[in-house]
Parts: C-alpha cells; structure tokens; sequence
C-alpha cells in the first residue's frame, strides 16, 4: 500500500545533518638531505636483532681496522700482580679493661672500643675482689652469644690449641677443672669445653664440687672452632652403656641376690636404684627397720647402696629391693626382752581410734586397745594419753611371727598398786579396851498415879537351868 492510499502514514524524520571535515593545513615537508632514515621496513618481528647483530659484525670491523693487528695485551702491557692482604688472626687480642661492677663470683669488666662488657671470674683476682674503677689488662677469647658477653681473661693470651683434634661424635677423656651454674668446666687436648648438668649422669646431680679434678669419659657432642665453643656429655655413653648391660642383667637376676646400685631419683614414697642397666623401686618401708618419714633422710641420689632384690615380675620389667634385710632385725629376740607379764617403758608414738602405739624401742612398737588404758569406760583415746608422752605399761603378749605385741595401761597400773601393797610393812592389831557394863538407870521422878514413894526395882534372881 502506498502512502497516498494511507491516510494514517507516519511523519518522516527529518534528515541529520553530516558535519564537514574542515581542511588541515598541508604538513610541512623537510628537505630530503635532513630526513632521518626510515624504519618502517624494520618494524616486524625479528628485525631488531638482526640489526644488533650487523652493528657488532660493523664495530669489530672497525676495532680491527685501527688496531692494525696489535692484541690488547700489546696495547694494555702485562697485568699488575697484586699480593694477597694479610688476614688478621683469630686469636685472642689483648687490652685494657676498667672494672664496672661485680656481681658474686663474676666481675664485669668495660671494653674499650665495643658496645658489649665482658666477664672475668673472680678466680682470677687471688688478691681479693677488685675495686670499682680498677685498670686491668685483659684478653679477649670469644663472645658468648648466650649471654651477650666477651669471655674474657685475665692470665695473659690463651693458648695455642689445636682444634683438628675434635670432632662431633668422638669419645674423649675430659679433666674437670671448675664449676659453674650450668654445669662443669672440663679441659679436652689443652681445649676448654662445657659438660651441662643434665649431662654428668644419669640422674641429677646436686652436689658438682664432688667432680673436680676427676677424668670423665665423654663424647663431644658439639665442637665449634670458629666460636670457640665445645660441649661434651657423659650422659650419652652411660646410656648406651646401660642399654647394652640391660639384657645381660635380666637374665642374671634372682630373688635375694645382694647387688651394688646407685641412687637414681629420690621420691617421697622411695627411691629407684640402678643395678646397673636395670631400675628397681627400694620402697620407704624397706629402707630400715625404723620408720622412716621420708625416703631422702636415707638415700640421696647419686649414692652407692648395698640392696637385697626382693621380687622380680619379668613380664612388666619390675624389681623390688630392700636394704633393711642387710641388718639384724631387732624382732628376732623380742620374745626374749619382751616377756608377758612384765611391765616396761616406752613412749605413745601414733594415737589412733581404736588405741594408742607405743614405741619400746627403735623398730619395736606395741598397741594398747582402747579397752586396756582404763578400768573405766573410755570415750576418746586421747583423754587418756597424748603422744610422745612417756607411759609404762604392761606386755600381756608377743607374737614374733606376726611382730605384734599386746600392752595394757590399766594392768600395769594394778600391777603397780599390788606391788605397793605388797612391799607396805605389816600393822600390829591394836588391843581392846574392856568396857564396864552400864550401871542400872535409878528413876529420879516418881511415876504418875503413884503414891508418891520411891519404888526400887528387886534384884533379879537367876532361874536354875
């Protein structure tokens, strides 16, 4: 259908107009002598090398053009030969030091020259402690990094030691020369080291002055030349030592065997021994015959001991021991000392419900029940007794076996009166006085009713019988 025949067209747009491009000036053209080259032939891939590389075939060209065939050790001459600079050595350097404070055995000393103090032992002023202020001439021998301190000394320059004769890993025999906080001073092939605490045995170690002097086995476990720094433990061979001898030692073992041991660890309820590559538990109550209120007032660790092997359980690896077996035991005559029926001393060590102990002797203690402190009737032990009171009592049994004995306060306290009784003197009976008979009661008044005379009573006549 064509727009005349719709008389429903739409408007037409009106037409947009199309901007005009304005006319640049023509460029201004060089003349062709000042032109540069063009590079539009070189801008594709790989056309930048290869111009490099013509550019260094162009100069070397031209080097060798001008050099007319001289090298360059005909134009520069021979190379200069320059000597090796002495290396500074690393030993110890000696200077002069100002005492800044001291502080128990260790004197700190200000360095000149550095940012760090350094530390001399005490040991090295036999003269007594140095004053504050005081010059000394010192030797510095290596730097704690520990501490942040320099080791210091005060003897002159240490000496030449030879570091190659240490390494990790080897075993060598260690000369104690001192202690310290951590642990012991040793000297190995002239070459001062350091054994830790931790390191001496195989158990703690308390007590180090009982080491000085004394060669010990160890294996260096550190060994540091450029530091100065070597560490030795002795710990290491006793545990592989141990290890070794343990197999050997089970087999070997029975009950009542006696064997040396030495003190490992001491607890409160015992103390664990060392047979030798074996631990055996000597409890509290085999250490005496006596009670014994903590395990360390006879043992100490590190001490040598005589024990009895008590039990072995091989399935768990357990022992028990015993060292009061090693003595007589007070129990074996006390059936002898202590006869029933006799009275002896002792004093109230344990006050229980049911009664109180006394102690007879060390190791031999006796019970009174509660039944047997009184004839009356007892509510509470300690209305009778206290302990540590002193009481003499009486033995009514003893049984060895069981190491029982059975006491009794209130029959030594009847012993006691009988025995009293016994020893008083005899009294004479006192004689009687004879006593007159009454005389006969005379009535004064006349009875009533009566004719007012006196009336007296006749004389009572006897009847024949």
């Amino acid at each position: 259908m064509s727009e005349a025949e719709n008389p429903v067209a739409a408007p037409a747009s009106p037409p947009v107009p199309v901007p005009i491009p304005k006319e640049e000036p023509p460029a201004r053209r060089e003349p062709l002598s000042q032109r540069p080259p063009s590079l539009e032939h070189e801008q594709h891939y790989g056309a930048g090398r290869r111009m490099m590389k013509d550019l260094d075939a162009d100069i070397e060209r031209e080097m060798a053009e001008a050099m007319g065939g001289l090298t360059a050790k005909d134009v520069l001459g021979e190379p200069i030969q320059y000597k090796p600079r002495a290396v500074a050595s690393d030993g110890p350097k000696k200077l002069v030091g100002k005492v800044m404070r001291i502080h128990g055995p260790d004197v700190f000393v200000d360095v000149p020259g550095g940012r760090t103090q350094g530390m001399l032992p005490m040991t090295q002023f036999p003269e007594g402690p140095p004053p504050i202020g005081m010059e000394v001439d010192i030797t510095i021998n290596g730097y704690d990094s520990a501490n942040g301190l320099l080791n210091l000394s005060r003897k002159g320059a240490a000496e030449t030691v030879d570091w190659s004769s240490v390494a990790n890993g080897m075993i060598v025999e260690a000369l104690v020369t001192g202690t310290n906080k951590g642990g012991l001073e040793v000297a190995v092939n002239g070459i001062r080291g350091f054994l830790p605490v931790s390191h001496i045995e195989l158990f703690r170690v308390e007590n180090l002055d009982q080491y000085k002097g004394q060669r010990l086995k160890c294996e260096i476990t550190e060994a540091d030349p450029r530091e100065k720094n070597l560490v030795v433990s002795r710990r290491v061979l006793l545990e592989r030592e141990r290890e070794e001898n343990r197999e050997k030692l089970w087999a070997e073992l029975a009950e009542g065997q006696v064997r040396p041991g030495t003190v490992r660890q001491v607890k409160d309820f015992g103390a664990f021994v060392d047979l030798g590559g074996v631990d055996g538990l000597l409890h509290v109550s085999e250490m005496s015959w006596q009670r014994v209120r903590s395990a360390a007032d006879v043992v100490q660790p590190g001490q040598t001991i005589q024990v009895v092997v008590l039990k072995i359980d091989r399935e768990t690896r357990k022992l028990s021991l015993g060292l009061k077996q090693l003595t007589p035991s007070p129990w074996d005559d006390a059936d002898e000392k202590y006869l029933p029926g006799t009275r002896v001393k002792g004093k109230v060590s344990r006050v229980m419900e049911f009664g109180a102990f006394v102690e007879l002797e060390p190791a031999i203690e006796g019970l009174i029940h509660i039944s047997e402190l009184s004839p009356n009737r007892v509510r509470r032990v300690t209305d009778v007794v206290k302990p540590d009171q002193e009481v003499e009592v009486a033995v009514l049994s003893v049984d060895k076996a069981q190491r029982r004995i059975a006491l009794s306060l209130k029959a030594a306290l009847k012993m006691k009166e009988d025995a009293e009784m016994a020893n008083r003197p005899a009294e004479e009976p006192e004689e009687e006085e004879e006593t007159p008979p009454p005389k006969p009661r005379v009535r004064t008044t006349p009875l009533r009713g009566g004719t007012g005379e006196k009336f007296v009573f006749p004389p009572l006549k006897s009847t024949p019988q």
